[in-house]
């Protein structure tokens, strides 16, 4: 018979395995079943899909970027479309960079970073930062969440003026100029001009920070959360598939 002392240490590892929220390991998968093309699920957004051109950090088109296309599982298009109505009805429609990104993509950026001499696109998107601190600012990494297929890269394009909005800054520019704090408090959406953190004393106006707000509440408004180094990236709250990393390329379904 066992002990009491035995039994009562028994239950208290049986408690701690049943609380436990040990992450089960998903294996990479090719299959798109869930997936759309953003193209059919919100038609008003114009695709700018950066990684399949050669304008992006690396200057080359991107692995896995068979044709300038976007995808999106299901229940995150569903969402964006909720967002591209919200801003059509202020005026605006949404521009989209980037979405689903393969993991080979992912691979391409990692082999890249670590090229340290390769710094052709410098002076457009890191020209404050040496490429060899990328991998340790976690501006590179080795997953992505836009892998999982529920992240979108985005910004506002003005039907007025049928230009982009002026954001302040780039996308895919590695710096404190790209966090949603830059100048401002996003939470409370004020302006505050603190530019403190850039390393060359860059800065913003606040009609820019308040452009970066107006895309931010309509992408958390409709189930959508941000990045806080990035002032246009958001994942699905309740993304469908938090643990699998996908590896089909990008090409229209």
């Amino acid at each position: 018979m066992k002990s009491f002392f035995g039994m009562a240490i028994a239950a208290v590892l049986a408690a701690l395995l049943t609380g436990c929220e040990c992450k089960k390991t998903v294996p990479p998968t090719e299959d798109s079943s869930e997936f759309v093309m953003l193209a059919q699920a919100v038609p008003d957004a114009i695709l700018e899909i950066r990684y399949y051109g050669t304008y992006n950090f690396v200057g080359a088109r991107i692995d896995g970027y068979l044709e300038p296309t976007a995808l999106l599982t299901k229940k995150a298009a569903e969402a964006l479309k909720a967002v591209s109505d919200d801003v059509i009805s202020q005026g605006y429609r949404l521009k989209v960079y980037d979405a689903y990104r393969p993991q080979k993509a992912v691979d391409h950026f990692v082999r890249w970073a670590a090229d340290i001499p390769d710094i052709a696109m410098k002076p457009y998107f890191y020209p404050d930062l040496d490429k060899s601190v990328l991998f340790e600012q976690e501006y590179i990494m080795e997953k992505s969440g836009h892998t999982r297929g529920s992240t979108v890269d985005l910004t506002l394009f003005d039907m007025a003026t049928e230009k982009e909005v002026d954001m302040g800054g780039t996308f895919d520019w590695f710096g404190p100029e790209s966090h949603p704090d830059f100048c401002g408090n996003p939470e409370t959406g004020e302006y505050t001009g603190d530019n403190s953190k850039s390393p060359a004393g860059r800065s913003i106006t606040p009609e820019q920070f308040a452009n970066r707000m107006i895309l931010r509440r309509a992408m958390l408004a409709h189930g959508f959360k941000p990045l806080d180094s990035e002032w246009w990236h958001f994942t699905l709250k309740d993304e469908p598939f938090p643990s699998t990393y996908f590896t089909f390329p990008i090409k229209e379904k």
